[in-house]
């Protein structure tokens, strides 16, 4: 079995900061590519960005320039810096990771129950 949590959201300020973490545990032999998803109200889930295992990320235009992903591959865990908020941003964020299982060779998709992230005066 393999587990992934998502945590660090809650309700900031627009223009202010917030970092969601993403610990991916149980039986994992190695993880691939890592990414954050989110989905707003009556909106269909769209990727905010991802990261591979060296540590190269690509991000959507919406968000560029003021997030930032990274991920520390000892803890099989991962981080959204997000910076200059803004009230569109507001939405459930969802972390997924691309795991190898012991004893398989096939990478599975995982998700995360998903972090509420509000961005309000």
């Amino acid at each position: 079995q393999v587990q992934v949590v998502e945590s660090g959201g809650g309700l900031v300020q627009p223009g202010g900061s917030l970092r969601l973490s993403c610990a991916a545990s149980g039986s994992i032999f190695s993880i691939n590519a890592m990414g954050w998803y989110r989905q707003a109200p009556g909106k269909q889930r769209e990727l905010v960005g991802r990261i591979n295992r060296g540590g190269s990320a690509i991000y959507a235009d919406s968000v560029k320039g003021r997030f930032t992903i990274s991920r520390d591959n000892a803890k099989n865990t991962m981080y959204l810096q997000m910076n200059s908020l803004k009230p569109e941003d507001t939405a459930v964020y969802y972390c997924n990771a691309v795991v190898i299982r012991y004893g398989s060779t096939l990478p599975n998709d995982y998700w995360g129950q998903g972090t509420q992230v509000t961005v309000s005066s």
